[in-house]
């Protein structure tokens, strides 16, 4: 595969591999993503307590994994105050590779998808070293996001030399390579610039505020001066959905974002009802799937550069229609 076909097109970008059928973060999600046809698999990295970099939604693996079940882990049920918050349960940070490896995945969300319960128990929490070969294996691009990179780094856990240096390892070390990093906080970003060629992806939550404190809204970002400020340091954005005004009205972020030389990748796209904006969705059931079609269309006509998505399938398919004009 050519990674420049990544500047021609659209991408599709599987959040958390194809999340909404198999449990995400998993080979078996990041596989089926890719036999969908989408362009880029997005790995969410967090530590382990020797220092390897694993994928998982966050740092806190009670929900995604069967460590309530293993007695053996029974006492690394804590507490811990991240990004302001207090979270109870097992993380990452406390567990070896070789640990975190004898655990099995399950999925996050099963009250809204039920079938991907059936999966439970079959698959480990991958590596990113695991992820790379896959995608080069398999001819994709990665979409490492970087998790409360503030926190690690506050605890001698921090992540982005690792990452970095795991990039470049693999041979990808410029704006070239099949890789965008992406974060929620601004600092990392910054200290990221220095630290690699590898384009660079400021995400926008529709509330609060960047948890390293750098930015006091998101909001200040979505104006032209926050652009072009958000600019000076990375290739793209990464907005909520909701912040497009995709299928309602606006436009106006994706006109002012380019116009800062700015790419968009709103997030995500997910067929349910409960994740779907109101006119699109089929219903009354929240896990229900409502018109996803039509919410990415809509978006697409916006002229959005990529996007991510829980049914990359799906987001193939229409991303291709829309293509054609049909």
């Amino acid at each position: 595969m050519k990674y420049n076909v990544l500047e021609d097109r659209v991408l599709v970008i599987a959040h958390r591999g194809a999340s909404g059928e198999r449990p995400e973060h998993t080979l078996a999600a990041y596989e089926l993503a890719i036999d969908q046809g989408a362009d880029v698999i997005e790995p969410d990295l967090v530590p382990t307590a020797d220092g390897v970099l694993v994928a998982r939604h966050e740092n806190e693996i009670g929900g995604t994994t069967d460590v309530a079940d293993r007695p053996e882990f029974t006492r690394r049920r804590t507490t811990r105050t991240i990004d302001g918050a207090a979270v109870e349960g097992w993380f990452t940070e406390d567990f070896t590779l070789a640990e975190l490896k004898t655990l099995r995945a399950r999925e996050r969300i099963p009250a809204l998808r039920a079938a991907n319960a059936a999966h439970d128990g079959r698959y480990q929490v991958p590596t990113l070293a695991e992820v790379i070969a896959l995608a080069k294996r398999r001819g994709v691009a990665i979409y490492p996001e970087t998790k409360h990179p503030t926190y690690f780094a506050g605890i001698g856990r921090g992540t982005d030399a690792p990452l970095v240096a795991e990039l470049h390892a693999a041979g990808w070390r410029d704006a070239t390579a099949p890789v965008f990093i992406q974060s929620f906080e601004v600092a990392n970003l910054r200290a990221l610039a220095g630290m690699t060629a590898l384009r660079l992806i400021q995400l926008i939550d529709a509330q609060g505020g960047p948890a390293d404190g750098a930015v006091p809204r998101y909001a200040d970002m979505l104006t032209p001066a926050g652009l072009a400020e958000v600019a000076r340091y990375a290739w793209g954005i990464g907005p909520a959905k909701s912040l497009l005004g995709a299928g309602v009205d606006g436009g106006a972020l994706v006109q002012d974002a380019h116009a800062a030389g700015l790419r968009v990748h709103p997030w995500t796209f997910r067929a349910e009802n409960g994740f779907l904006a109101e006119p699109f969705r089929r219903g009354d059931h929240s896990a229900t799937h409502g018109d996803l079609h039509g919410e990415i269309a809509a978006a697409l006509a916006l002229g959005i550069d990529g996007f991510f998505t829980d049914y990359p399938l799906i987001g193939v398919e229409t991303r291709d229609a829309a293509a054609r004009g049909s």
